[in-house]
């Protein structure tokens, strides 16, 4: 009965992930030929199968960037880097996108120690410090036991300075990787697909307008009250909008 459902599983799988290949080559193709809103259902249905990846939403933020929707393009490439950080073409097209924005928001000035902090956290995504924590693990393993084996003292010597560097560079990857999540959760980003946006001083309608922002703009969510929320921009300045103005990047 157990291996009956094990093949079911694996069948189903194998189905599903043999369906959104066919779906994702279907809608390379559309937007090789210009068939870009083609293109987007194809690849939404991918998503309602439960598979997220940079690559797919790199591909919807192409094909909503073609179709000149900026809040969208801009909305799916962020989704990309979240899942692949440091991919520089995924970097270099959202850029395209932004340049498409009405709001030249400025960011905060920050110090070059936060800078290069940020970058080394950023380096991975936290689940990629944690693979590469259990990678040096093995390591060190491996090392312990070449240096336990070992008879000539240099090689000892050797496997022992390996092991120890190992542990040392493990620990520091757990560390990264606790930092990195935490700055992740710490994190609400949305983008605002409302062509505009008055951001109002309290959470009512009748409260006063602080500032406007338009479709594209990055926001971070500091706090909710029933439909509203209060955001902040690059440039520091808060406010409360309607949540329906704004969607979720983390909404995998």
């Amino acid at each position: 009965m157990r291996k009956t459902v094990l093949l079911i599983c694996l069948l189903s799988l194998s189905f599903g992930f043999a369906q959104n290949k066919k779906l994702f080559d279907e809608a390379t193709e559309l937007y090789n030929n210009g068939e870009y809103s083609a293109a987007i259902e194809n690849y939404k249905e991918i998503l309602n199968n439960g598979e997220h990846s940079a690559s797919l939403y790199f591909n919807l933020g192409n094909s909503h960037y073609k179709l000149n929707a900026i809040g969208p393009s801009i909305y799916y490439y962020e989704k990309a880097l979240l899942l692949n950080p440091n991919n520089e073409e995924i970097k270099n097209n959202l850029r395209f996108a932004q340049n498409m924005r009405l709001d030249a928001i400025e960011e905060v000035p920050t110090t070059e120690i936060s800078k290069i902090y940020k970058s080394a956290v950023g380096l991975f995504s936290h689940d990629g410090w944690a693979y590469l924590a259990i990678a040096l693990v093995f390591l060190f393993v491996l090392a312990y036991m070449a240096y336990y084996f070992l008879r000539p003292a240099n090689q000892k010597r050797a496997a022992f300075i390996s092991s120890m560097l190992s542990l040392a560079l493990c620990v520091v990857c757990i560390l990264m990787a606790y930092l990195n999540f935490e700055q992740y959760k710490n994190n609400d980003p949305a983008i605002v697909f409302a062509k505009e946006v008055n951001v109002n001083s309290e959470p009512n309608i009748d409260s006063n307008t602080v500032f406007t922002i338009h479709e594209g703009t990055k926001v971070n969510v500091l706090d909710e009250l029933d439909e509203w929320k209060r955001i902040r921009i690059a440039d520091g300045q808060t406010g409360w909008l309607l949540g329906r103005d704004i969607k979720s990047l983390k909404d995998f």
